[in-house]
């Protein structure tokens, strides 16, 4: 049996993401109209920002570890709208 604990970061990491999840359903409920997607969507993005940063170790990574990350980021960007644009052109 190990006696390896988790760094704090990570435990408050997981709590910030928990409290952001919390904070998503919340805000589910909440009548905004066009801007829940907004608030919904900027969660979000804190959220990969907190795994990609805490979770990946891209907060301790050179540079070129990270223009790597951003574009793999980039080409999911791509995806995504592409998968949109499907959506958003059907008749």
């Amino acid at each position: 049996m190990t006696q390896w604990r988790p760094p704090l970061s990570l435990i408050g990491t997981w709590l910030a993401l928990l409290g952001l999840l919390a904070l998503t359903v919340t805000i589910a409920y909440v009548p905004l109209g066009a801007g829940n997607a907004v608030v919904a969507l900027s969660i979000g993005t804190v959220k990969a920002g907190l795994v990609a940063a805490i979770f990946m170790e891209l907060r301790h990574r050179s540079g070129l570890t990270l223009v790597f990350a951003g574009a793999g980021l980039f080409w999911l960007g791509i995806l995504l709208w592409l998968g949109l644009m499907d959506f958003m052109t059907r008749t």
